[in-house]
């Protein structure tokens, strides 16, 4: 068996590290257009504000590792075109020009996604710059060393944990957003108002509700970030707007959605037999909503490529879909959320409700008893779980994996108000704050007249 893997990133290397192990006769062949495989982009704030000392740690795979499998790494070469009814690619040596073809039996695609980058007057001064890749963080830091004002466009995740990081360096630091909030596609205002007050506390500057319209600059570099409200001076721009997927090879070739993210079935294969993909590159089916959806993370990611591997010879096991889970820690609060905001559903035509709790996470009587924020988004009809928020200084975040497990599996309120959870005072109160949430929700008792004898 022939494979033929397109991009070596989280999905990628997933895809072929259990393809090597599972099929050790298979000829795999990995096309990587950069000079490095496997990095762990997740990293790069923790990397840009000193955290991680030694960068290696965020490559979780080499060319030299894959070698011992048996897989030839192909680096810097980019594959240009592909024909999936003659089942070819035409690759090119990136350091010498050459072009060649390939042939496959099975072609996994897993070129991952770009940020998003519109062209805005002044774009082409210099230090404005993208953090997606390992070239991008050196890039960043080496930037950000001589800079003293430092805007980041973009208030998503990556936006939200470099400002912060820049911020503890010492550096003046704006965050810019055409969105009224910060993280509004993971967080509803309740979360969000809490996070923005902390952030500005800290010294950073929140233009929100502003789109950026130019930049301007002096002796080719930039120095200014004009937005639809004001202005901003800036040594170094990041521009962190969101992503898209790398997927222009198989257009028209397979089913996509609008924005070009290839559709998988439940077992990684596209609408084109023996053609898989996995990762960013494609879209996911999203529980809350049992429709497919853009979420690329780097937990879909490995599922994803480690399924195409078990299902790449004949549908073994399925997708169980995805909720989008995923956390972060800002400053001393830990966060997380899964499955749908108050909002998104909203957006989503779904007639939602929701219960928040806010209470100490264990019982008061022990020395510490740090208070949570919990959120938990239902479908009033139903009373279908839809997502969850969290926030607390206690790290509380595996709740949510929990909450999680409850959207995949289509449980209700009345269900999550008495899931046996354990009880000890170290860690939780007898009634659980999930517990207490379900129990909240519970909808009223029917009232009924005693008879009369």
């Amino acid at each position: 068996m022939k494979v033929a893997v397109i991009g070596c990133t989280h999905a990628g290397t997933a895809a072929i590290v259990n393809t090597a192990k599972l099929y050790p006769e298979a000829e795999i062949t990995v096309y990587e257009r950069n000079d490095n495989i496997s990095f762990l982009s997740c990293g790069i704030a923790l990397y840009v504000g000193g955290m991680v000392k030694d960068p290696q740690g965020l490559f979780y795979s080499s060319p030299e590792q894959l070698a011992e499998l048996g897989v030839n790494t192909k680096m810097l070469h980019e594959v240009v075109s592909v024909d999936t009814e003659r089942s070819v690619l035409v690759a090119r040596n990136l350091q010498t020009g050459e072009e060649f073809e390939d042939s496959y039996d099975k072609l996994i695609v897993t070129t991952g996604s770009w940020p998003i980058v519109p062209k805005f007057e002044g774009s082409e001064l210099n230090n404005i710059v993208l953090s997606k890749n390992w070239n991008h963080s050196n890039t960043i830091i080496e930037k950000a060393e001589k800079s003293r004002n430092i805007v980041v466009v973009g208030a998503g995740y990556i936006g939200v944990e470099l400002v912060e990081a820049f911020q503890l360096n010492g550096k003046q630091v704006t965050l810019i957003d055409a969105e009224e909030r910060i993280l509004s596609k993971y967080l509803d205002p309740e979360f969000t108002d809490v996070i923005e007050k902390n952030l500005e506390e800290h010294g950073i500057k929140l233009a929100l509700g502003e789109k950026v319209t130019r930049f301007e600059g002096e002796n080719g570099n930039v120095t200014k970030v004009v937005t639809s409200k004001g202005e901003y001076d800036a040594d170094l721009v990041i521009m962190c707007i969101g992503f898209r997927p790398n997927t222009g090879l198989l257009k028209g070739q397979v089913d996509m959605l609008d924005n070009g993210a290839i559709i998988v079935d439940e077992f990684m294969q596209t609408s084109k037999k023996n053609v898989y993909a996995a990762g960013d590159s494609c879209a996911v089916f999203y529980n809350p909503t049992k429709k497919h959806a853009y979420i690329p993370l780097a937990t879909n990611a490995v599922r994803m490529g480690t399924l195409v591997a078990r299902n790449l010879v004949e549908p073994t096991v399925s997708y169980m879909g995805t909720q989008g889970t995923s956390g972060i820690k800002i400053y001393e609060d830990n966060i997380a959320g899964t499955g749908l905001t108050e909002v998104a559903a909203k957006e989503a035509g779904i007639d939602a409700e929701a219960v928040i709790i806010n209470e100490n996470y264990r019982p008061e009587f022990m020395p510490t008893h740090e208070p949570v924020k919990l959120k938990v988004v239902f479908e009033k009809e139903t009373r279908r779980i839809l997502g969850a928020q969290l926030m607390s200084k206690a790290d509380l975040t595996q709740s949510i994996n929990t909450i999680s497990v409850c959207v995949q599996n289509n449980m209700k309120m009345e269900q999550l108000a008495f899931i046996d959870f354990f009880f000890q005072p170290h860690y939780n109160k007898p009634w659980n704050f999930l517990n207490t949430a379900g129990l909240q929700a519970l909808p009223p008792v029917p009232s009924r007249e005693p008879a009369h004898v």
